[in-house]
């Protein structure tokens, strides 16, 4: 690394926090801090989406799944879960959308509150926070990775906990002082750079490659989408599982998930709302196939090696941060590292604030708070989040090992434990109108504990699933997380509905969504 590429890196820390401050302006209300007023772009908030759901870890971790892909594997299977995720957003488009909008919600769930009660909605609220923070707390983990190695590179010795400290403050600050509508405009610049940036990587590549690798990676299967051969329960992308499991998984994460649904609300419309999440959907699946060329690409380069055993990484998601390092020249180095890390600054702290304060805070407090009063609180949360956020990631940064799943993997594991309990609450009201909230809180309590048995402690001997709690094994594998969310919506809606069968009258709560939803 020479110090073309550091200053190209600090000009865009610097320089990305005060753009964002810049086009936020100043907060002039609570709306306009957690949903900008609903007057920003279709085309901004699909970007955003884009930026916010897949930013690092899709920048540096989906390369490696193609990167170490077994011909049995198969390097392209993750796009069946792409293929999956769109048909997760079209049905959220036209289901879930219309009732938070129509009902001039500022998060999803204050559509619980109205539909069963506070009680509900505080206890799927507290869900969000808690996993998102572990979500994002390993987020921020994964764009320390690149900085330390840029940073060894230039002979500095920086900790992730000192790195991960220094990311916390550059996100918090424009998101502090310009709302979503900085967050939104900042995620859509900096897909945009991310991407540029691997264009940059393909760009080089292509002239580095030996003659015939492109038929001999075709060989070993490194293209291969679909794998209908590998075990739906226990295979890594196997297309019944990564398909179903995908839809369900982005239904939750983009109709029930506040980070993502934060950015919709912030659309002028309905349709603008649609728009921005059908479209986010096929930009996703391009992106993820753009992500693994890069990774079969560098399998080429590399001609295959233990990235960690030949290369004397520290993990394996080093492994594009490496190569971007040592392999790319002077300024082109620096431009896609600063790339890398524009995924990194996707700033979830609003969604967390605005979900502290209206869908709990609010609740609890005994008088009603005025709007100066939402404001200053939702700036006070922006900074807690923050300071839990960095917390968070350093514990990650000092736990992570050699041998752990790509950090990509390890979010959406985090993500598994609950997001069938968030979706099925939501789909619970829906279908079944007897449901009361004892019933939906109940139904949710005993999905999380469902799952979390499930993953923990349910193993298959081949076919056969066996109840053990120690780590799974060449023998003994874990159900394919993929499955997670589905059984989580399985589990809510069969224990809902037959404690809903214990009313004898429909409940009208929550009807009046619907009515606007239609109109």
């Amino acid at each position: 690394m020479r110090g073309l590429d550091l200053a190209i890196i600090a000009l865009f820390l610097v320089g990305m926090p005060l753009i964002g401050t810049w086009i936020g302006g100043r907060q002039k209300s609570s709306t306009d801090y957690f949903v900008s007023e609903k007057r920003i772009s279709w085309w901004v908030v699909c970007l955003s989406v884009v930026s916010a759901e897949t930013s690092t870890l899709t920048v540096l971790s989906v390369p490696v799944i193609a990167y170490m892909a077994t011909p049995a594997q198969g390097g392209m299977t993750y796009l069946t879960l792409a293929l999956g995720y769109i048909v997760g957003r079209i049905i959220v488009s036209f289901v879930l959308l219309p009732r938070y909008i129509a009902g001039d919600l500022v998060t999803a769930y204050a559509f619980l509150g109205k539909r069963y009660g506070n009680g509900m909605r505080a206890t799927a609220s507290v869900t969000f926070l808690f996993t998102r923070l572990l979500a994002d707390g390993i987020r921020l983990f994964a764009t320390a990775i690149p900085i330390k190695v840029v940073l060894a590179e230039y002979g500095i010795t920086a900790s992730y906990w000192a790195i991960v400290v220094a990311l916390g403050i550059a996100m918090v600050f424009y998101s502090f002082f310009g709302g979503v509508r900085a967050v939104v405009w900042v995620d859509a610049i900096q897909m945009l750079w991310y991407v540029l940036g691997g264009v940059v990587v393909i760009w080089v590549l292509a002239g580095q490659l030996p003659d015939g690798w492109f038929s001999k990676a075709a060989d070993l299967n490194k293209f291969q989408i679909f794998d209908f051969t590998s075990s739906p329960l226990t295979g890594s992308f196997p297309f019944i599982a990564a398909f179903f499991g995908g839809a369900l998984l982005s239904m939750a994460s983009h109709g029930a998930d506040q980070l993502i649904v934060q950015r919709l609300m912030a659309t002028k419309d309905v349709k603008s709302a649609q728009k921005a999440l059908i479209a986010s959907g096929f930009v996703v699946f391009l992106q993820f196939a753009f992500f693994l060329v890069i990774g079969v690409m560098m399998w080429a380069f590399y001609n295959g090696v233990d990235p960690v055993k030949d290369l004397k990484l520290n993990n394996k998601d080093e492994l594009f941060a490496h190569f971007i390092v040592n392999d790319l020249p002077s300024g082109l180095s620096g431009f896609v590292i600063a790339g890398i890390l524009a995924a990194a600054l996707s700033s979830s702290l609003g969604a967390l604030a605005s979900s502290t304060v209206t869908d709990i805070y609010e609740r609890i407090r005994k008088t009603p708070m005025t709007d100066d009063e939402r404001l200053r609180h939702g700036r006070v949360w922006t900074l807690v989040w923050a300071a839990l956020l960095i917390v968070c990631a350093g514990l990650f940064a000092s736990s992570n090992k050699t041998t752990a799943d790509p950090i990509v993997v390890q979010a959406l594991g985090i993500a598994g434990y609950t997001y069938g309990a968030l979706l099925g609450a939501f789909l619970l009201g829906l279908i079944f109108k007897r449901v009361t909230q004892v019933d939906a809180i109940i139904a949710f309590v005993s999905t999380v504990l469902v799952v979390g048995f499930v993953i923990l402690g349910v193993k298959f001997v081949g076919s056969t699933p066996t109840i053990d709690f120690a780590k799974a094994d060449a023998t003994r594998k874990s159900l394919t997380g993929w499955w997670n969310t589905p059984l989580g919506v399985a589990v809510t809606l069969l224990v809902g509905g037959l404690l809903s069968l214990r009313h004898s009258r429909g409940v009208a709560v929550g009807d009046e969504l619907d009515v606007k939803a239609k109109a």
